[in-house]
């Protein structure tokens, strides 16, 4: 299982629609996600106070685009470090089919999240 953050509206959208997609998919060329492990820092660190956001639980077995484990794309353009944990990085739309479960996930009065209980 990998995650995704996003917002409800563009979760509801993809509902429509029949796959997640991401502003990434064009600038980039995937969909970032996270391990377990990672979602909490990436949602501090990216969308801090941001209160509109969900978690998509991605069951690897179901995805039909391809996925590959890299090393963190820096929104400032600087290279990964050594050592740093690799990323799971979608190649495609994320078909809905993949997503086994979906967790609401607000920050807090401070504007930080904590892991929800589900996980």
């Amino acid at each position: 299982m990998i995650l995704h953050l996003t917002t409800r509206d563009n979760w509801h959208a993809s509902r429509r629609q029949g796959f997640v997609t991401a502003e990434s998919l064009a600038t980039d060329g995937f969909i970032h996600c996270s391990t377990e492990h990672q979602m909490l820092s990436v949602a501090n660190n990216y969308y801090s106070g941001s209160s509109d956001m969900v978690l998509l639980l991605i069951d690897l077995r179901n995805l039909t685009a391809p996925i590959k484990w890299e090393p963190p794309a820096h929104i400032d353009g600087s290279p990964a470090k050594p050592l740093e944990p690799l990323f799971p990085h979608i190649y495609g739309v994320i078909n809905i089919g993949a997503v086994s479960r979906v967790i609401d996930f607000p920050c807090d009065e401070t504007g930080q999240f904590a892991m929800p209980p589900e996980l």
